[in-house]
């Protein structure tokens, strides 16, 4: 397989938020795709956050586009000049108030949608948080902190109480973690 060529690239609009891109592509084959659109979004972080008494932090908030409130582990995109790790500790305190003196844990850097957008999703456990701060959100956000125990978030992933991919997909990966931890560490006995 081949690569396709971009032989025009126009923007539809930028914003802060993210840019719409129209490019004209040429594939192997010699097909011309006039109209391919593309979404460019800054990288986002997000964070599995386990407290010292095993419960695994969440917002909720409204999502707009999904018309509803969503529970979601926190989350959000890094800012010039930081690294993925000084992003996802700051969108923590900033949303929660949680902070932790343990280093985070990268679990994966993923592509959020490679057909149509340009963005990574990178992705940390963060163990043994507590609550040292009030929260400091932005005027266009109103979050609500859940604290729920660890035990129960598969049953609600599967009643649909937790929807957001992005919130399930880390909490498995998580999940995974510490569990090969668990056995790592008990073989070691």
């Amino acid at each position: 397989m081949e690569k396709w060529k971009t032989i025009k690239s126009e923007y539809h609009f930028k914003t802060p938020f993210g840019n719409l891109r129209k490019d004209t592509c040429q594939l192997p084959n010699g097909s011309i795709i006039e109209d391919y659109f593309v979404h460019e979004y800054e990288d986002w972080v997000n964070a599995v956050v386990l407290t010292k008494d095993n419960r695994v932090v969440f917002v909720e908030q409204y999502r707009h586009p999904g018309q509803g409130f969503y529970l979601e582990i926190p989350a959000g995109k890094i800012e010039e000049g930081e690294s993925y790790e000084e992003g996802i500790l700051r969108e923590l305190r900033e949303e929660t108030g949680f902070i932790s003196t343990t280093k985070p844990i990268k679990l994966g850097e993923f592509m959020v949608n490679p057909a149509t957008q340009t963005n990574r999703v990178v992705t940390f456990l963060i163990v043994d948080a507590f609550k040292e701060y009030d929260q400091e959100l932005d005027e266009t956000e109103e979050i609500e902190v859940k604290l729920i125990p660890l035990d129960e978030i598969d049953e609600m992933i599967r009643g649909q109480q937790i929807t957001q991919l992005f919130s399930v997909s880390a909490y498995y990966m998580a999940k995974d973690l510490l569990n090969n931890s668990f056995v790592l560490s008990s073989e070691k006995r």
